[in-house]
């Protein structure tokens, strides 16, 4: 016992885990696509392999409704048979990551484009999963699925069918929210755990008309990836599937994973060597024909509220869903698709950041309009494409900001006009100076101090010694330029005469 001190709260620990992430390794399958047991795999894999390796102790990895949209984009586009090379190349991707140190440097992306990122997952996720509690196939297209959502519930209310299912789902939805409102024993069982089991009960009890899941069985969904699939490689199209896997499975991983040391008093992360985990992870969901994975924030919270010491509580979990697929994979069989679609609607709510919105259009309107724009855009366009979008302006309001420029006029009227440039003289802020400096008048002198700069580039450098050059009338005194010298961290500049 002495060699593992904290087994019983890691064993407790690991039976909680588990339990939550059964209906969410069932529902993100259902979601992306693929079979249900493949959802199981992934989360065996992230249990036994991931959760065996270095990086974060306590972070449970799985596959995650974040990737839900990003996987059903790519089966509907490659084939399920080519999901498995995507994930391959996307978990070398992120080895190559870990073990040239970039993990880190997932730290410093905008944390406005990550929850843009999220909010437009999380709109994506409950605007497909409505049509799926329905029963009713949804557009293709993130607009799509939000324009058409009157025409759905129209057409829901003229059938018995798509009523009894919606209604499935929205009472799965109640009861994980009215879960956290009972007493804390029967809180020990996961409020997704009790609506799935619940809307299981009363789709029997009452032999209600709704789908349930399909089941092949655990060796039947594993097919590794054949030589065709592995010519998909040739198409230009997929690879930029395979860096969006590679780059975002791994920011929400490390993002996670900084949340989730905020949650325990252990170990801190290791964030290439978390890389690495996830990279081998995903290597070898993808030999399987399985889904992604990435660190789950929810399995993860969970276990760190559960009492989880060491590893050893996501590795449990691992060998707990291995024996439920391998062992029970029939009752997989009597869930109802609905009560998974409003797992997931209720997953998608939660990636909503509505309260980091309010505050960041309190505080900061150009980090809150980055982040509606990138979820706009993952909603309009596709995750991969709204990410490069939200990356974009984030970068563009950095650059605009890196050039804050203050420029000062002081006329006495009579003697010299002086000018007073501070700041970051960039290109960005050219015509602004040049708007500024050509205003002056031609018949009195003018001093130019460039002393409060931090920083001038050429462009802007140039550009005021052409003015200086030819602004001033012939009898009057040429335009006076001072800077600070060279050493002292400033771009010199000659003082026209």
């Amino acid at each position: 016992m002495s060699r593992f001190p904290y087994l019983r709260q890691d064993f407790a620990a690991s039976i909680v885990v588990f339990l939550v992430a059964v209906p969410l390794c069932v529902g993100v399958a259902v979601a992306s696509g693929v079979p249900a047991e493949l959802g199981l795999v992934t989360g065996i894999v992230g249990g036994l392999i991931t959760g065996l390796m270095r990086g974060s102790s306590l972070q449970v990895s799985g596959p995650a409704a974040g990737l839900t949209v990003l996987v059903f984009e790519a089966v509907s586009e490659f084939g399920v048979a080519a999901l498995g090379v995507i994930v391959l190349i996307a978990g070398l991707l992120q080895l190559a990551m870990g073990f040239l140190r970039i993990g880190r440097w997932f730290r410093a992306i905008s944390v406005a484009v990550v929850e843009g990122m999220l909010c437009g997952i999380g709109l994506v996720i409950i605007a497909g999963q409505i049509y799926a509690a329905a029963g009713l196939k949804a557009p293709e297209t993130g607009i799509g699925k939000l324009v058409g959502l009157p025409g759905a519930f129209a057409d829901a209310l003229g059938s018995t069918e798509a009523l009894t299912s919606l209604a499935i789902g929205a009472g799965t939805i109640a009861v994980i929210v009215l879960w956290k409102k009972l007493p804390k024993k029967v809180q020990a069982v996961p409020g997704a755990l009790a609506a799935v089991m619940l809307a299981t009960l009363a789709s029997l009890a009452f032999s209600l008309p709704v789908a349930t899941v399909e089941v092949e069985g655990l060796l039947g969904v594993i097919q590794p990836p054949g030589a065709e699939a592995f010519g998909e490689l040739a198409s230009p199209a997929i690879w930029g599937t395979i860096i969006a896997f590679a780059l975002i499975a791994s920011a929400e991983s490390l993002f996670s994973a900084a949340a989730v040391d905020r949650l325990h008093d252990g170990p801190r992360t290791e964030y290439n060597k978390e890389m690495i985990a996830q990279g081998a992870g995903n290597t070898l969901c993808g030999l399987l024909g399985a889904l992604p994975m990435t660190a789950v924030i929810v399995r993860s919270s969970a276990n760190v509220q559960a009492g989880a010491k060491t590893k050893a509580s996501r590795v449990l979990h691992g060998v707990w869903l291995l024996l439920f697929a391998a062992a029970l994979p029939s009752a997989l069989a009597l869930i109802p698709l609905p009560a998974l679609a409003g797992i997931l609607v209720h997953a998608g709510w939660k990636l909503i950041p509505f309260r980091q919105v309010a505050e960041l259009w309190r505080g900061h309107k150009g980090e809150a309009l980055i982040l509606i724009v990138t979820a706009v855009s993952i909603v309009a366009v596709n995750m991969f494409e709204g990410v490069l979008i939200g990356l974009a302006l984030a970068v563009a309001k950095t650059a605009w900001e890196a050039s804050h420029l203050k420029t000062e006029v002081i006329d006495k009227g009579a003697g010299p006009i002086q000018v007073y440039l501070s700041g970051n003289a960039t290109f960005l802020r050219l015509p602004k100076i040049l708007d500024s400096l050509e205003a002056l008048p031609q018949d009195r002198p003018i001093e130019v101090d460039l002393s409060g700069l931090h920083h001038l580039d050429h462009a802007c450098r140039t550009a005021l010694e052409t003015w200086a050059e030819r602004h001033s009338a012939p009898d009057t005194n040429p335009v006076k330029v001072t800077s600070a010298a060279p050493d002292e961290g400033h771009d010199a500049m000659r003082v026209s005469s």
